[in-house]
């Protein structure tokens, strides 16, 4: 090898690699999971459906309420009937005097309340089951989300292998070009051959140069779409190439794919299911409550008991108005019942039923793609397999037709065109090659993208 070729290559290698580490798939995979931003977000989605749920079961806790409160004001009082409409009634209480007075003292009331709805016909399970159902759906969706992710991962560092090992074969082509220059440079010099064939030569270097630079611009391109998945700091990766020429053994016993197993389709499912509970719960909303309830009250006045005949037996004085002087307490069973809303719930049934059927059939056309795409994945395997035999001997046949045609070029046997199309086929052959074996893990990739078994694919490195 030429010091220039040796520059040459060293320049590429560092294009590809990048001054970093080879990064392994599986590093990718898991790194990707780690810090995609969508993946943290549907996590934190699923954590909060979880806390949904406790926080449903604990609606069925009775409510226990504490007041108090202190008053400075009058007791007139007045007959006629008041609807405290909007809470903005005053309860003041006293007699209904001949003539208003301004006379004030202190007051309080103080009450302990508790209200449990403690029978509702199962309206307090179902929607402690809606809430599962919504957590469910969640943690299906982030399920989904990191196997996706993980199909895209894998799938972008296919490609940038892919794009790496085309960027060799043109850095090869191209050396080849330089070599074929010079030869066609000395001969035109030694007046053996016209000067168009310099000149030829000297375009073809340029072509090949012109590739490499779009193969480098692609390689960029592929690593960029790398990085982002992983959602790591810009960075030139250099890939793990030692199993690029294997065959996968997965492929030697491929089973009949279960989409049953698919995240894809779990999420969908769960989709259906968390509409067909909302559907039970609404249901429930038809029946009436029972509900227990108790108070204990004790209230505070400055007004003295002998104030209706006596106008002047009150105090002003703050710590008299507030003591408690009197209690109350009352315990009872309700029920509860808004016929009207049998009516509005049937609406609400309905139209709950319509969603869940509608979901169902967007669970079917997902259904149906992923048998479509497993039935495409089991064919591309096959003519990826045919292909990666062939990919060899396209090859070896190219270099030995570009071996003949450079041979009979030196001694002069044969013209430029004929060297020319042994070049673009020796070229093309190495992209065939390129493409082949990586296409025969993109087919593995693919079924386990339609099967949802991504450990199908992992599993090989």
């Amino acid at each position: 090898m030429t010091l220039k070729k040796f520059f040459i290559f060293m320049n590429l290698m560092l294009f590809l690699n990048g001054f970093s580490q080879t990064l392994s798939l599986k590093e990718a995979v898991e790194t990707g999971i780690s810090n995609y931003g969508t993946i943290k977000a549907k996590t934190k989605y699923a954590e909060a459906s979880q806390e949904t749920v406790k926080q449903a079961k604990r609606d069925y806790l009775p409510n226990l309420n504490l007041s108090a409160q202190q008053d400075y004001g009058t007791v007139n009082g007045q007959n006629g009937p008041l609807y405290g409409f909007g809470g903005l009634g005053v309860a003041s209480s006293g007699l209904p005097l001949p003539d208003q007075n301004w006379n004030t003292a202190f007051g309080a009331l103080y009450l302990v309340n508790v209200n449990w709805e403690f029978f509702t016909f199962g309206r307090i399970k179902e929607r402690i089951n809606v809430s599962k159902a919504d957590a469910a759906r969640f943690e299906k969706d982030l399920q989904q989300e990191k196997f996706q992710q993980k199909i895209k991962i894998a799938g972008a560092y296919l490609n940038l292998l892919a794009s790496q090992r085309l960027a060799i074969s043109q850095q090869k082509n191209l050396e080849r070009a330089e070599v074929f220059q010079r030869l066609a440079a000395v001969r035109v010099k030694n007046g053996l051959l016209a000067g168009v064939d310099s000149t030829l030569a000297s375009a073809e270097v340029s072509r090949a140069k012109i590739s490499l630079n779009q193969i480098k611009d692609q390689v960029k391109e592929q690593n960029n779409k790398l990085v982002a998945l992983m959602g790591v700091e810009v960075k030139d990766f250099a890939l793990d190439t030692t199993f690029v020429k294997q065959v996968p053994n997965a492929i030697f016993g491929l089973e009949q794919a279960n989409d049953s197993l698919n995240p894809v389709l779990q999420f969908y499912k769960s989709r259906v299911d968390f509409s067909k509970q909302q559907v039970k719960a609404f249901r429930k909303e038809n029946y009436p409550s029972f509900s227990f309830f108790g108070i204990y009250q004790t209230r505070a006045s400055g007004f003295n008991s002998d104030y209706a005949v006596d106008q002047s037996s009150f105090t002003q004085n703050y710590l008299d108005g507030i003591s408690p002087s009197r209690q109350n307490y009352l315990l009872g069973v309700g029920v509860t019942w808004n016929l009207t809303s049998i009516a509005r719930t049937s609406k609400k049934v309905s139209a709950q039923k319509l969603v869940s059927e509608g979901l169902e059939e967007e669970y079917k056309v997902i259904d149906q793609q992923l048998k479509t795409q497993s039935d495409a994945a089991d064919a591309k395997i096959k003519f990826a397999m045919d292909n990666f035999a062939e990919a060899p001997k396209q090859v070896d046949a190219a270099k030995q037709a570009y071996l003949q045609k450079t041979t009979l070029y030196k001694n002069g046997l044969t013209n430029l065109i004929d060297v020319t199309q042994a070049f673009y086929t020796l070229n093309r052959a190495e992209i065939d090659r390129d493409i082949i074996y990586t296409n025969v893990w993109q087919s593995l990739l693919m079924k386990a993208a339609a099967t949802g078994d991504f450990d199908l694919f992992i599993n090989e490195f």
